[in-house]
């Protein structure tokens, strides 16, 4: 039989600005969990050859040194390259309710102002340049 090891299937890649800055909490045990939402845009032409637009908000998670670091460098408006797994979240709201949400758990995390910053600097083409020479802040992650 043939060893063949598939990639994993629960597997999401985005690419958005944060909409608001990280807010980190602190488990019992001490490991910081950080919390915020991207916008992910998506332009299309239609049938009749206009443009249109489509922005989702997601929500993303990041765990330990990894949430350390999102509390240090990530602002409200920069761009991001999330690379992780789709969860879901249930909790109770305050009419008791409960409730499920979508959210993605970060594996890896690139900061792409830095690099588009750098890139210009340079001369270079933001585009191609800023994920090649984002930092990566996936050393140390938790799972």
């Amino acid at each position: 039989m043939n060893n063949i090891r598939l990639p994993e299937q629960n597997q999401v890649l985005l690419v958005g600005r944060l909409t608001r800055d990280p807010e980190v909490r602190y488990t019992q045990k001490g490991q910081a969990v950080a919390r915020f939402d991207i916008a992910v845009n998506r332009r299309w032409k239609d049938p009749t050859g206009e443009w249109k637009e489509d922005t989702t908000f997601v929500t993303v998670v990041a765990w330990g040194p990894m949430a350390e670091r999102c509390k240090e460098k990530l602002k409200k408006g920069l761009p991001v390259h999330v690379e992780g797994r789709l969860a879901t979240d249930e909790y109770t709201d305050k009419s008791g309710q409960k409730r499920r949400t979508l959210q993605v758990v970060a594996r890896r995390i690139q900061f792409l102002a830095q690099a588009s910053a750098s890139a210009s600097a340079a001369g270079e083409p933001e585009e191609g340049a800023a994920a090649a020479a984002a930092p990566d802040i996936a050393d140390d992650v938790p799972f």
